[in-house]
């Protein structure tokens, strides 16, 4: 095969293969999570316990709402005003209107009006988880600027009394709810009024006076302004306090305090047109009344002239244009107050007056070819009638202007006032319970999965007879229903015995099979060891060698972890003593309590356990071991801590390796069996112990189920 061919088949065969330790299913994920159910659980309890705790630490806010209607078009009394009151209406937006409430010129005086300013805390962290705080509420408060960044407080002494307490912890003055109490201290005088007390007896509040700017802002963030629907003028305005009526009162003093504000501005309004129309009165009387003498003077002085319908005509024209352009100039006059003159409304207006300066021209070049004495009566004529016109127009404008500076009402009216709410808004204590709840199960599935993360070994077995051509036997699943470590120095039971439809005893008897199919009879000495402490070695090893003598046959348990020994034989020597000479086999041999089980414990070590294995004699044992017993199983310790396994699995007929379920990692894996195999020629296989529950797999679980119910 060529090189080109070669890579060709490597890439094909890391394409097919899969790729299952970095991977997690959904089902995976779910066994996961409900291997770890009680863990969750623990979390949500947790969870649920700060809910609570938080719902009833935040205190309760009442929220109240109010509704303004905002009249874009103008109102009735504008309307009724004619032309005049079309001058005097300014349409108010209502995202205009939202700024002007939330502006410090309305906040200003709310805050004055209802003393927010003024501010009495109460103390105590267990009356506030309880909700029995209590309420002072100040309508007057002082204090001194050289005392104020300290802490002032008040404490009840009984039913509508109390004491003010200064910073140094001394009482200084006495009150009663309603007086006004006034006391000297540090060169000035603290003042203060309470208007309402409810709170029991020994009850500490804590004053503050904060500037009005600062109580302004507060307010201002508070309100929730917002027009409903679009373009509809109908403005909702709510506002939240910890007190119900606490929180309609200052709401309606917004919504009040706004209201007066916008009809003082239009009324103002209405008082600065007034007032130009009342100057400019007497210089258009007089002038209508120096054109009412002169047109007289005339017509004595002529005598009567007969004036024809077209001249008529032609005068009632001159004068409708000689109004229009006076009201117009007044109306200009009016804008330049307020704009310049390149603004927009006043270049308007100069060209609606140009057009008609040039209409006006062009009906006095017609009246130029009228007789003499008809242009001069017709031109005497016009001038007074316009000055009637304007004179008696202004009479009626200043006689309206009077009438809306005494009965404006604004553009803004309040369809609804705040009402006292019964129910508190906030805080929602089902909504904090179920989010820290879930907040809560969400952070312990975090923390399984980060686990696992850190436990990243592998899973499959599949995987690892796939990378190191050697078969794992049997998978042990994560025992709970006893001890899952065995102590040392103390007898333990198998599990084969105290729990035998156990799922994990029908992985123990599936591995006795295939070791039964593995060695002859006449090799029957395996080693059971193990790469890391904690994998589960010594529990194999008891439960494998009672199976077998559960079977009927002779077997000898050898604890060959003479540092760290766990199975008691309960006898005075045990292999540490044999390969010392102190004692010979059935001396350091008991019999278990399981019939045919004989057990030799780690006995003393004197000098090191590796010294005792290098020599013969570990050897001799066995070979002598082997005449008495059927089967002899040889628990020897982890082998990436000492060399204890590695001397004995070339004297053994077969290699049993203990994994940890999700522990170790594949190269730790390759690195152990090829240690093997360097110093042994003999079988070896895998059982992967602690495994955990896979999704779909119920077997174990049925067998349980079928074991109780063979029994009863």
């Amino acid at each position: 095969m060529s090189e080109n061919e070669q890579r060709a088949t490597i890439s094909l065969a890391q394409i097919q293969t899969p790729q299952t330790g970095d991977t997690i299913t959904l089902m995976e994920a779910l066994g996961i999570l409900w291997k770890k159910k009680f863990v969750l659980i623990l979390f949500m309890v947790v969870g649920a316990a700060i809910g609570i705790l938080l719902g009833n630490w935040i205190r309760p806010q009442y929220t109240s709402d109010a509704l303004l209607q905002i009249d874009v078009k103008g109102n009735k009394t504008s309307k009724a005003m004619g032309e005049m009151g079309a001058l005097l209406d300014v349409a108010s937006p209502a995202d205009a209107e939202i700024e002007l409430i939330k502006s410090r010129m309305v906040l200003s005086s709310v805050v004055e009006d209802e003393h927010l300013c003024f501010k009495a805390s109460p103390v105590g962290r267990l009356d506030r988880l309880m909700h029995q705080e209590g309420r002072m509420d100040l309508e007057h408060l002082y204090i001194p600027e050289r005392a104020r960044d300290g802490v002032w407080k008040a404490v009840v002494t009984g039913p509508g009394s109390y004491v003010v307490v200064t910073p140094e912890g001394s009482a200084l003055v006495e009150g009663v709810v309603g007086d006004m109490i006034k006391a000297p201290y540090a060169d000035d005088t603290l003042a203060i009024r309470v208007n309402f007390l409810r709170a029991q007896e020994g009850k500490v509040f804590v004053l503050s006076q904060i500037n009005a700017l600062s109580a302004i802002r507060s307010l201002a963030k508070g309100l929730n302004v917002a027009e409903k629907g679009k373009k509809s003028g109908i403005i909702s305005v709510s506002y939240s306090h910890r007190f119900p009526d606490r929180a309609a009162a200052i709401l309606n003093s917004v919504a009040n305090t706004y209201l007066r504000q916008n009809v003082e501005m239009r009324s103002a309004e209405a008082e600065k047109t007034l007032e130009f129309l009342e100057e400019q009165l007497p210089g258009v009387k007089a002038k209508l009344d120096s054109a009412e003498k002169v047109l007289a003077d005339y017509r004595y002085k002529i005598g009567s002239v007969d004036m024809t319908g077209e001249t008529q005509v032609h005068l009632q024209k001159e004068v409708d244009l000689q109004k229009q352009i006076l009201q117009m100039e007044q109306e200009r006059q009016r804008v330049t107050r307020l704009f310049k003159a390149e603004h927009p409304n006043v270049l308007t207006l100069n060209k609606q007056i140009d057009k008609l300066r040039k209409e006006l021209a062009k009906l006095k070049v017609k009246a130029e070819k009228m007789p003499l004495t008809q242009q001069e009566v017709m031109r005497l004529q016009e001038e007074v009638q316009v000055n009637n016109a304007l004179y008696t127009t202004m009479l009626n404008n200043i006689q309206q202007l009077r009438v809306v500076r005494a009965g404006e009402v604004g553009n803004v009216r309040v369809v609804d006032f705040a009402q006292v709410e019964s129910k508190p808004s906030k805080p929602k204590k089902f909504n904090i319970l179920v989010c820290s709840v879930a907040a809560s199960f969400m952070l312990g599935v975090l923390l399984v999965f980060l686990l696992r993360m850190l436990r990243n070994g592998v899973r499959s077995s599949l995987e690892v007879e796939r990378e190191t051509d050697t078969s794992v036997y049997a998978k042990i699943p994560e025992f709970k229903d006893g001890v899952k470590s065995l102590a040392r120095g103390k007898k333990h039971k198998a599990l084969v015995l105290t729990a035998p439809d156990n799922p994990a005893c029908e992985a123990m008897r599936s591995l006795q099979t295939a070791i039964d199919f593995s060695m002859s009879d006449e090799k029957r000495v395996m080693m059971v060891t193990g790469m890391i402490p904690g994998v589960g070695k010594s529990f194999v090893s008891i439960n494998l060698a009672t199976l077998y003598a559960m079977s009927g046959k002779k077997v000898l348990l050898i604890d060959a972890d003479m540092r760290r020994g766990v199975h008691h034989s309960g006898k005075k020597y045990g292999l540490a003593d044999a390969l010392c000479g102190k004692c010979n086999l059935q001396e350091a041999v008991s019999i278990a309590e399981v019939e045919n089980l004989f057990i030799m414990g780690a006995g003393n070590a004197t000098i090191a356990p590796t010294d005792m294995l290098r020599g013969g004699s570990f050897e001799q044992l066995l070979h002598l071991a082997k005449q008495h017993f059927d089967v002899v199983v040889v628990d020897t310790p982890p082998m990436d801590l000492v060399t204890d396994a590695e001397l004995i699995c070339g004297l053994v007929d077969f290699n049993l390796l203990v994994l940890h379920y999700g522990k170790h990692s594949m190269d730790s894996i390759k690195d152990a069996v090829g240690r093997l195999k360097r110093y042994s020629e003999k079988p070896c296989a895998f059982v992967m112990n602690h495994c955990e529950h896979e999704p779909g797999h119920y077997y174990g679980h049925y067998y349980g189920k079928y074991y109780s119910k063979k029994k009863k």
